[in-house]
């Protein structure tokens, strides 16, 4: 649920906050006062694009944060946690900075994408204006509408035509990438036999780069090597005054008094133990010294073998392993080739098995999905007949692709018939503006029960509509409002008298600047504004009188 609002330095909006409740939030204000802006910066904290004159002028920066109650064990709370976002003490805030040329968006005060915050964004919050409606006239649009409402029913089954047809699809790709005449097989397969050749050749051994580095770079620095362990024995054992020779003469002048004091007699042992450890390292260090001297002969060898392996690195992969990897992957490719008929039939016969098994579970998803489509359209139906549509009549059509999706091969178009004695036809060859608004609005109603998002904010509900039909929107409006939180934006007494939490937005000039604001309205002030948009310039007693009799009918109604 959307539980707050804040707004700064965005067009006529200074700074302001607003809370919202659950239900139906009813905003509603004076042409011109900035409904539109409202809407607009809900729209910016979810990632729409921006221009640097929405900034309000002087500032130097805009700033929208929405923040969202999530519950620890809903729906949405396990479709943000597959993105990696978790609610803090059940707090999702979506934030969003904008400045001149760039924008910084950020959730839970972390920074994040713009994807991923539109991501985010499409599971906490649906938005339904003009452009939404139109998108019902989009025939690409109307599978998704069908899936959305048999999600349960068809999970099972799109899970598994996608399946097939990654498989269907990976062997109609091999296929085809080695359909070749017998003058190109010959190329490819004198290639693969030049590769596998040239690696088999080396006779490489796994880790034997690693052991050559390490060789070449005693071998290529041998000299100081053994340079240096030679000075290291010449001082140790060999110079006049060494170590060896002192350490021998510190030993026998301890021998002579060792036998008469316990300290003596242990620093005596100690260098005894010394003087071995000293011996033992003379040896090694002679053995080394010795193992430091290369012949070129090995050095030559040592570095052609690594200059070898090097250049089949670069041509086959950047390990040892990477390239007898390759050099297996090119023997299977010469074999396929080298026995080519039986390889292209084996193909033929995984791509025809790959084909059945896709096409019997897309009939399956077709059939599951037909038979939620009659559901679907009884429902939609009935909701249009609701909304004042006496003769209506809503048909789903399935027609059928020329190719294999991952979705399947349905075509689904929604037809309807809004006049007695018409034909149903596609949606986008009948209905008008406001018509579309109200059949969104039916579908809405219908979805419901089965739509997971838990706030959604229509726009512009009430375009072309009035009187009677305005009275069986604002009914359906409280109809979604008892499932969802509805934000509704509105300039018809009807559906603002529905209004569980009732907001104006009005337009001041304040130290001769105009700002927009807007505020939660008391139950009286809520009959005021009903007064005004019923009665316009003048607001007479027996206007107020009709405003709180339509806000009494509508808590009966609701």
């Amino acid at each position: 649920m959307l539980r707050s609002l804040h707004v700064k330095n965005l067009a006529l909006i200074e700074e302001l906050e607003v809370e919202f409740g659950e239900g139906l939030n009813i905003l509603t204000g004076e042409t011109g006062a900035g409904k539109s802006i409202i809407l607009g910066s809900v729209n910016l904290a979810l990632g729409a694009r921006y221009s640097k004159d929405m900034i309000r002028k002087g500032a130097g920066y805009g700033f929208v944060e929405l923040e969202f109650s999530v519950g620890k064990d809903s729906v949405q709370a396990g479709a943000l946690s597959a993105l990696d976002i978790f609610p803090e003490e059940g707090t999702i805030v979506l934030s969003r900075r904008l400045m001149e040329g760039r924008s910084v968006s950020r959730i839970n005060g972390e920074t994040v994408t713009m994807s991923a915050l539109k991501e985010a964004a499409s599971i906490l919050i649906d938005i339904h204006g003009q452009h939404e409606h139109q998108s019902l006239l989009y025939k690409k649009n109307h599978l998704g509408i069908v899936d959305a409402f048999a999600r349960e029913a068809v999970q099972e089954a799109k899970e598994k035509t996608a399946s097939a047809y990654r498989v269907y699809r990976e062997v109609k790709k091999k296929l085809t990438e080695t359909d070749m005449d017998e003058s190109q097989r010959a190329k490819e397969m004198s290639f693969l036999k030049f590769e596998i050749e040239e690696i088999e050749k080396a006779e490489l051994k796994e880790g034997e780069d690693e052991e050559l580095e390490r060789l070449f770079t005693r071998m290529e620095n041998g000299k100081k090597l053994a340079q240096s362990a030679a000075a290291a024995y010449f001082h140790t054992s060999e110079d006049e005054g060494n170590a060896s020779e002192k350490l021998s003469r510190a030993i026998r002048a301890l021998s002579e008094v060792a036998a008469y004091d316990e300290k003596a007699e242990e620093l005596y042992s100690q260098l005894i133990e010394i003087d071995g450890l000293l011996n033992d390292f003379n040896r090694e260090l002679s053995d080394y010294s010795q193992s430091c001297e290369f012949s070129e002969e090995e050095f030559y060898e040592t570095e052609n073998r690594l200059n070898e392996i090097n250049r089949l690195k670069t041509k086959y992969g950047n390990s040892i392993e990477k390239i007898l990897d390759y050099c297996s992957e090119q023997k299977e490719k010469y074999e396929k080739l080298e026995d080519y008929e039986n390889y292209i039939a084996g193909l033929e016969k995984e791509c025809e098995k790959a084909e059945k098994c896709l096409l019997k579970h897309t009939k399956e998803l077709t059939k599951i999905r037909k038979e939620q489509a009659e559901v679907l359209e009884r429902a939609i139906e009935s909701g249009l007949k609701d909304l004042n549509f006496a003769d209506v009549k809503f048909k789903i059509s399935f027609g059928k692709l020329k190719s294999f999706t991952s979705d399947g091969m349905d075509d689904v178009e929604f037809c309807i018939s809004l006049n007695p004695g018409q034909q149903v036809k596609p949606l986008v060859n009948v209905a008008s503006g406001g018509e579309l608004s109200r059949i969104m609005l039916a579908i809405k109603s219908v979805m419901a029960e089965r739509d997971e998002i838990e706030t959604l904010i229509f726009d512009e509900i009430d375009v072309g509509i009035s009187g009677r039909t305005a009275q069986k929107v604002s009914e359906k409006m409280a109809v979604i409002g008892a499932a969802h939180q509805v934000i509704c934006i509105t300039h018809l007494a009807q559906i603002a008298a529905m209004a569980d939490y009732h907001y104006l937005i009005e337009k001041k000039v304040r130290d001769k600047d105009t700002v927009t604001g807007i505020r939660a309205l008391s139950e009286e002030e809520s009959v005021e504004e009903l007064a005004r948009i019923l009665g316009g310039a003048k607001i007479t007693d027996t206007v107020r009188e009709n405003a709180k009799e339509m806000r009494a009918l509508a808590k009966e109604t609701k």
